[in-house]
């Protein structure tokens, strides 16, 4: 079995998108790709656990018994199943050489990268070992505004599974599929299933649930907008959950599957919270996405924008998007005196001071202060932090049309580290946006003062909670905060790929 194990990773590369089939050509483990999400009833294949192997893994049923199988065929039925992974020497090691390109803060970042590397005739893809990077052949020059490591790894041995039976443990063949008909215990919530174990690209193994994209939404409307949402808030949620699955579908598919299940992607946990206004707001928005000219937008949304909305380059390095723009977000338009853009550190602090009519002031981050001091500077520098000395002073480089911060310096008496965009939140997590002012605040302390939480484009879920509570209808909620989109049934989109 090993032995065709050997052969099937060296075989199956091209189909995982290798430059060759030959062991020196091989640029990460391949695994194949996940079916398209289309038809007139989409299913989605989401990570409900990745980079399983390190420990023994159960499955309990919810109600009636689970049904095991694996690629030989139905191995039996059991109210619990205990798993465990094996490390089992190839015959012939294989060599995996790459050329990396990160680590980036976010997907969205990394995919840029990737779409630059590909306009040189890379065949770059995105991976997720652990934090977002790019992969591509050795060989293969990167783009000139990103520095790149070369990596090679000898694969001698692979993480095979194995279940334990009454006769004692039995290896599976992958992929192993798992039937429960009366749910699936998991993270305190109830899944329906049905349930593949499966390898992914880095030797490690996945837990992925296929699931109807309607039911799908189920399990992240209430946890990202909260059920109790005026009906228009959710639906205008519901409505952007869809849309933004189908154009992510991509997002891991070297690994085997679609969407993780965490905020990498969307929350979608328990389903069972969606009672009778969540399920109601996605029947009545049931196949609509948002489109721009005829196809899918990016369909980005956050906690709370603070009062005034960002556009795409604000959080991310993309392309124009005309539907993402910064505005304020309040009753009648700008407050006194004011205008976009905010490039100015008092034009900031007078937004953050103006709150008059703004929509979704109720959110806690709506307004926030955060004290950071030289440890959190040299824990968020990590290893660099030699290198910039001691005492840090953050510095504001450069701010975005609704004034938040794009480029932040972290500044030393040895040098710099410069974050930009979706770094800055990632490496200082204790700040929930980029929409804020300095301040000093002592010895070595300095004083954040912002307002929102999030990168701040798209929907705001406290706007859309507070618009909903005015009366504002779906359409109404999601035009505000997407100009120029529509409404428009599934089956009516050329693609379901996201339009960014």
């Amino acid at each position: 079995m090993l032995r065709s194990l050997t052969a099937a990773l060296a075989a199956s590369c091209l189909l995982a998108g290798c430059q060759g089939t030959d062991a020196q050509a091989l640029t990460h483990r391949p695994v194949p790709a996940p079916p398209a999400v289309d038809g007139a009833q989409p299913v989605l294949w989401v990570a409900l656990e990745d980079h399983l192997g390190n420990a023994p893994l159960q499955l309990v049923a919810a109600g009636s018994a689970l049904e095991l199988s694996d690629a030989t065929g139905t191995l039996g039925r059991a109210q619990r199943f205990s798993f465990r992974w094996r490390a089992q020497p190839l015959p012939e090691p294989l060599t995996v050489r790459r050329r990396v390109l990160g680590p980036f803060s976010s997907f969205e970042t990394a995919e840029q990268a990737a779409l630059a590397w590909r306009r040189l005739g890379a065949n770059a893809v995105v991976a997720h070992p652990g934090e977002w990077e790019v992969w591509a052949a050795p060989e293969k020059p990167a783009p000139a505004e990103y520095s790149s490591k070369l990596e090679e790894q000898v694969i001698s041995e692979v993480l095979t599974l194995q279940v334990q039976r009454p006769e004692g443990w039995r290896t599976l063949q992958a992929p192993v599929r798992i039937e429960a008909p009366g749910g699936l215990r998991w993270e305190g919530g109830v899944f329906q299933g049905p349930f593949r174990l499966q390898p992914d690209a880095y030797g490690s193994w996945t837990l992925v649930e296929q699931v109807p994209l309607e039911h799908y939404l189920q399990g992240v409307v209430p946890h990202e907008i909260g059920a109790g949402a005026p009906a228009a808030a959710l639906a205008a949620q519901a409505v952007l959950a869809r849309t933004w699955a189908l154009g992510n579908q991509h997002r891991f598919a070297l690994d085997g599957y679609h969407l993780c299940s965490d905020t990498q992607c969307q929350v979608y946990s328990d389903p069972r919270l969606a009672r009778s206004g969540v399920k109601a707001a996605i029947r009545a928005t049931q196949g609509q996405v948002l489109a721009w000219q005829g196809k899918p937008i990016h369909a980005v949304y956050h906690a709370s924008n603070g009062g005034v909305s960002a556009n795409e380059d604000e959080a991310w390095s993309l392309p124009d998007l005309p539907y993402l723009e910064p505005a304020f977000d309040r009753a009648g338009g700008a407050p006194q005196g004011l205008a976009l853009p905010l490039s100015q550190r008092q034009q900031v602090r007078s937004v953050l001071a103006a709150t008059a009519g703004v929509y979704g002031q109720n959110h806690p981050y709506f307004r926030w202060q955060r004290v950071l001091g030289q440890e959190t500077f040299a824990r968020a520098l990590g290893s660099g932090a030699a290198a910039v000395g001691s005492p840090v002073q953050p510095v504001v480089l450069e701010r975005g049309p609704s004034g938040r911060v794009v480029r932040l310096a972290l500044r030393g008496p040895l040098g710099e580290r410069v974050l930009v965009r979706d770094a800055i939140r990632r490496t200082l997590r204790r700040l929930p946006s980029t929409l804020f002012v300095i301040e000093p605040a002592g010895s070595g302390l300095w004083r954040f003062e912002g307002g929102g939480f999030g990168h701040g484009a798209g929907l705001s879920q406290a706007g859309a909670i507070d618009l909903g509570g005015r009366g504002w209808t779906v359409q109404q909620i999601l035009r505000h905060y997407y100009p120029g989109t529509e409404l428009v049934p599934l089956p009516s989109l050329g693609t379901t790929k996201g339009g960014s």
